[in-house]
């Protein structure tokens, strides 16, 4: 389609974008192909009396899914709250499989998305969304690279074109490579290397603590490894994963969702689909033995430490009672970590982390993955002191488990965060959950049972998880030293 859709007045979008170990172009990061069965511990279905009696809540989403004969994936999920609607367009591809000898390849194809497609000059892209009212952003996760907006419910078919223009022909030259070799490796320079603590621990945790490769490299990519990508290996790349049938179309707002499967079968339909490889061998094996490692960080005035546990299988019985323990151990002020390490010790100001921290969340990502935390320290305090705090809280939990009120409480808990992140950035939380589901599931009905799922957790399966999970065996340390003046 050569006619770029118009859409009527453009209505200004107030909206402050998260960016998580983000761009400095403001199109980076916000997860990738289903993974092989892995070895992490998943447990045995829920015995009969470890089911919990209570009712979830009333909670549904509207979800309207179709797949094209292209194979493209589209979910519609209408909203009439605001005349605003989210277009989001999710690959099934990120850090886990880009080429060996190519660190922080995926990452710099995604820079590569906004250099021009064959009716959208470079950066054409960006203001066609800003003209229509619109806000941007892109990100590469472990398990897929997405780019969505944020627009009146006016400019969806345009948005649509513009998202189909660039799957269809995206324009790869030498001079567009070049250019964004040099972006994303000033990038690294900023974020990473001239940053204290930069990297510091999502990117170090995951490169000890996993045994595959594909888990373990530097996602962010080696400076020389960034510069030594080629034209050829760009189009390629582009060829293979850029393709219908690896991908999918959110849509969320205010829209009609036979409207918009209308327009994504015009503009997207035509798609040629692709041969796309197999997904390779993301499994790791169950840890049986701590790992412990220590650097320094020549910016750092005060010195840090990082723990993480391999997480359960997702969609397990256990990986739910572990998004749980995440609320009960560290979410929020009355956690038990804040209490211990913060309230208590007075150690730190601060105790932060999660379950695919801080690229996401325990939903948006697909194949093996931590549960992490980390704070910084005063240097009068070893970090052993911290750790022993942190351990005397966790064996509590594995010995003693929890209350019933106890958990009742983590269950509100998280469900308000579920519902925050429905509603995050007029709506990009919805389509994020939606889409993540989709491709890695075939199925984002299946954000509505993820209530469900929580409130069958009792207090036998909470201790039964910490046990398994938060043994001492299955558990990685990195401490940082500070290097500054100053420490």
């Amino acid at each position: 389609m050569s006619q770029i859709p118009l859409a009527g007045r453009p209505v200004v979008l107030v909206l402050t974008l998260l960016a998580v170990a983000g761009c400095t172009s403001g199109t980076d990061r916000l997860r990738a192909p289903d993974a092989p069965a892995s070895t992490e511990p998943a447990f045995e279905p829920l015995r009969p009396d470890e089911l919990a009696e209570s009712e979830p809540e009333g909670f549904s989403v509207p979800v309207v899914y179709d797949t094209l004969a292209n194979g493209l994936k589209v979910v519609v999920s209408p909203d009439p709250t605001a005349p605003t609607a989210v277009v989001a367009v999710y690959y099934n591809v990120g850090f886990r499989i880009e080429p060996r000898g190519r660190t922080g390849f995926a990452h710099l194809f995604e820079h590569m998305m906004f250099q021009g497609s064959e009716h959208l000059g470079k950066n054409e892209f960006i203001g066609l969304v800003q003209r229509n009212g619109g806000v941007l952003n892109g990100s590469t996760r472990f398990d897929f690279t997405n780019y969505f907006e944020v627009v009146p419910s006016n400019a969806v078919e345009t948005m649509l074109w513009a998202e189909a223009d660039r799957m269809r022909g995206l324009d790869i030259t030498q001079d567009n490579l070049a250019n964004q070799q040099g972006v994303v490796s000033n990038e690294v320079r900023v974020n990473v290397i001239n940053q204290p603590y930069g990297g510091f621990p999502w990117l170090d945790l995951p490169q000890l603590a996993n045994e595959n490769w594909h888990n373990s490299h530097n996602f962010y990519g080696d400076l020389a490894e960034i510069e030594a990508a080629t034209l050829p290996e760009v189009q390629e790349f582009f060829g293979t994963y850029y393709a219908p049938n690896n991908a999918v179309v959110a849509v969320v707002g205010d829209v009609d969702p036979d409207q918009v499967m209308a327009w994504v079968e015009d503009y997207f339909g035509g798609i040629a689909r692709a041969d796309v490889p197999p997904v390779p061998d993301l499994s790791e094996p169950r840890q049986t033995e701590a790992k412990r490692s220590s650097k320094t960080d020549p910016l750092a005035t005060r010195p840090a430490v990082a723990w993480a546990y391999h997480m359960p299988r997702r969609n397990s019985d256990a990986y739910y009672a572990m998004g749980l323990l995440q609320q009960i151990l560290l979410e929020g002020d009355d956690s038990r970590l804040h209490q211990a390490l913060v309230t208590d010790a007075g150690l730190t100001s601060d105790v932060s982390g999660g379950i695919n921290w801080p690229l996401g969340n325990m939903f948006n990502y697909n194949g093996p993955m931590l549960w992490s935390a980390w704070l910084i320290h005063d240097p009068e305090t070893p970090a052993d002191s911290v750790l022993a705090i942190v351990d005397r809280e966790i064996e509590k939990v594995r010995e003693q488990g929890v209350e019933p009120d106890v958990l009742e409480r983590a269950k509100v808990k998280l469900r308000s965060d579920l519902y925050d992140t429905l509603e995050q950035q007029s709506g990009v939380g919805r389509a994020d959950l939606l889409a993540s589901f989709a491709l890695f599931d075939d199925d984002p009905g299946r954000i509505n049972s993820l209530v469900e799922r929580f409130e069958r957790v009792t207090p036998g399966l909470i201790r039964r998880t910490a046990r398994e999970v938060l043994r001492p065996e299955n558990r990685t340390v990195i401490t940082l030293e500070a290097g500054a003046s100053g420490s």
